[in-house]
């Protein structure tokens, strides 16, 4: 598993400024006043949607020009309206860390108080406290408090956390590898299947790999409490799999078909976090 290894010693080279690339944002734009292209530098022409702007960062551009600039695009935190339904590697840039700042905060205050509890993320918290907490985020960003004095129920954290990964406009699992994913957990050979699993992994864009691994790292430490908690990685599987992964096109009898492959991409990668990442 040297690539990665390898893979891994990249994301974690520098803890203070991650190179995860980024494409731009760009929509078309009607601008006030003379304006000129960031990429040529020519003038736009026109009265109105003389070009696109990138809502990210707030490159200005040509639309011609778009389809050449590099995907080097570095997040505005003051363009972030929101955290919850905002992609993942726009929210990792915008706050320059290696993971978003909500799973973090939430899998520390969970592995501090809840790693014991009974039924931890298959009991759901109450809905409006789950909405508390997502709404603290947007609000608030890394300072929002999820501290047991504000929410004592630990319920409500895990299913804050479930619900941004639910969230997730492209989910942790992107479209483009779902239906790797998938084939790979239809493969009987329980050695073949692993490898195959471990190759669609390293297809991931760089923060959602992070992500993944950073989580199934966690998993791990739950079911390592399985006889105060009374979950498994199969228990887990059958959780997040359908948090994690969703099919690219929204087909109600695709989502029933693949839910056992989805559990059980789940459950390998719980299991097998030592060796996957």
């Amino acid at each position: 598993m040297i690539s990665s290894l390898v893979r891994r010693a990249a994301l974690t080279h520098n803890d203070n400024h991650f190179n995860y690339e980024k494409t731009h944002n760009f929509k078309v734009h009607t601008f006030r006043g003379p304006h000129w292209c960031e990429y040529c530098a020519n003038f736009m022409w026109g009265l109105i949607a003389q070009g696109v702007r990138c809502s990210d960062c707030g490159l200005n551009v040509h639309k011609q020009c778009s389809k050449h600039v590099p995907n080097d695009c570095q997040p505005d935190l003051k363009r972030i309206k929101k955290v919850y339904c905002c992609d993942l590697t726009t929210l990792v840039k915008a706050h320059n860390t290696q993971r978003p700042m909500v799973v973090d905060i939430c899998i520390r205050e969970i592995e501090a108080r809840g790693l014991k509890s009974e039924g931890i993320y298959r009991v759901s918290g109450f809905t409006e406290h789950i909405e508390d907490v997502k709404m603290a985020f947007d609000r608030d960003g890394e300072k929002a408090d999820i501290s047991a004095n504000i929410y004592p129920d630990i319920n409500i954290i895990t299913g804050a956390l479930k619900l941004y990964f639910r969230d997730l406009p492209i989910p942790v699992i992107t479209y483009d590898t779902y239906s790797k994913f998938i084939e790979a957990a239809k493969i009987a050979n329980a050695d073949e299947r692993l490898e195959a699993v471990h190759e669609v992994l390293m297809l991931l864009p760089p923060a959602h790999y992070e992500t993944l691994r950073y989580l199934m790292i966690h998993l791990k430490k739950v079911t390592m409490n399985e006889k105060d908690n009374l979950m498994n990685a199969e228990n887990l599987g059958i959780v997040f799999g359908p948090t994690l992964m969703r099919p690219p096109e929204d087909s109600t009898l695709t989502t029933l078909h693949d839910m056992r492959y989805q559990k059980l991409i789940v459950q390998i990668l719980i299991e097998n976090e030592d060796v996957l990442f």
